[in-house]
């Protein structure tokens, strides 16, 4: 990792009382000079911030390679309520949904669709495993009512990587509509909307890109979006009314969230000095790989196989050894500056460790330090699960 990720986070943290690491799919470890890009003050009127704002919708559309074709319309709030803006607006009260579930982010854009009074089904797959291709193009033979797919591209409830290409062609070839939930993969995984066949697309700021939470935005395929005029039962997650407001001259209809989008402007020029999707992404890898080592060398097993895993938040099934206790390993790491997750599985008891933010080889590195100091403290001897990897 270059030499400048490490500075910036050595400054940030300080020596004591500073802030602990965050080995989380988000929020997560920003550079210092993201954090201090928000130490100003900009009128959401003023032309310096629309300015601002025209930077970063152009930015966020040329990582998809989504000039031309797409439009990038941003939305106040966390990833969530950009997913609930791309249901409301790009789904029709007379459409059906089916959406690809394989963990709590494909769950949660079902009760979206409760909420909204909008007809679904899913298609479930087990945590553990990706979502079930066979089964959506049988699906979607058997029943022409269905409108558009929903997949999540890569689900943070265990890390695994859903095979977005082959699930966006069947849905081509039956000539129905795809939304993507992208918020854990954007900006690290590569996707090309010349090659990937997406009506809407959903991210936000505070995960791979590296800015603070606060903004969500929505890639959409221009011809898809200019139909969806009516169909948002919300005023302020209506995305074909944001986009043309900002058509007609530039600015939110709604008071944006400033600082938030300062950051997100200077962590997207991080990403380009960085070397892109591709420099962002070799990153991660690397910090993936480092950290699965380390955890398999202290007798960690990982939920997933590796074909299935992204690089960005790993599950780790939790040891067998009476002396494991999550809470406490947890409290004691974060004494030691570092913060995990806990698991969200039904099926198995786990944890989670990311991979992403300002982190690189000297953060996984001393976090694998602090892990094993702490399972000494507790007597832990044997970090195997009691029935292995989930079947």
């Amino acid at each position: 990792m270059e030499n400048t990720l490490t500075q910036a986070n050595t400054e940030t943290m300080g020596d004591a009382g500073g802030d602990p690491w965050l080995l989380t799919p988000g929020p997560l470890s920003t550079s210092l000079s993201v954090k201090r890009a928000m130490l100003r003050d900009l009128g959401s009127r003023d032309r310096e911030f629309i300015a601002v704002t025209h930077r970063i919708r152009e930015s966020l559309l040329g990582l998809v390679d989504g000039y031309g074709s797409h439009e990038c319309v941003p939305v106040q709030g966390s990833g969530t309520f950009a997913v609930e803006a791309m249901i409301g607006t790009f789904l029709p009260e007379d459409g059906k949904l089916l959406i690809l579930v394989n963990g709590a982010y494909g769950k949660r854009i079902a009760r979206i669709c409760e909420y909204l009074r909008r007809n679904h089904q899913i298609i479930e797959s087990p945590e553990h495993r990706s979502v079930d291709v066979l089964a959506l193009d049988k699906a979607l033979t058997a029943d022409a009512d269905i409108t558009h797919v929903a997949v999540v591209h890569c689900e943070t409830t265990t890390g695994i990587i859903n095979p977005l290409g082959a699930v966006a062609d069947v849905v081509a070839s039956h000539c129905r509509g795809l939304l993507v939930d992208a918020m854990s993969s954007f900006g690290a995984i590569p996707i090309d909307a010349r090659r990937v066949n997406f009506d809407a697309l959903t991210a936000s700021s505070n995960k791979c890109l590296e800015g603070v939470p606060g903004v969500g935005f929505c890639i959409a395929r221009r011809d898809a979006l200019r139909k969806t005029q009516g169909n948002s039962p919300s005023l302020s997650l209506d995305l074909h009314d944001q986009w043309s407001a900002m058509a007609s001259n530039s600015q939110w209809r709604f008071t944006p969230p400033t600082h938030c989008l300062l950051a997100l402007d200077q962590a997207l020029e991080e990403l380009t000095v960085e070397g892109g999707v591709a420099g962002r992404g070799a990153r991660y890898r690397e910090n993936h790989r480092l950290l699965v080592e380390g955890m398999r060398r202290l007798g960690f097993e990982t939920l997933l196989p590796d074909g299935l895993q992204a690089p960005i938040i790993v599950t780790f099934l939790s040891p067998a050894d009476p002396c494991f206790d999550f809470g406490v390993f947890y409290d004691r790491l974060r004494q030691r500056g570092f913060v995990i997750y806990p698991g969200k599985l039904t099926a198995a008891d786990t944890f989670r460790v990311g991979c992403i933010g300002r982190l690189g080889e000297t953060e996984i590195t001393a976090a694998l330090t602090a892990i094993r100091e702490v399972l000494d403290e507790l007597g832990v001897e044997n970090c195997a699960p009691a029935a292995g990897r989930a079947a």
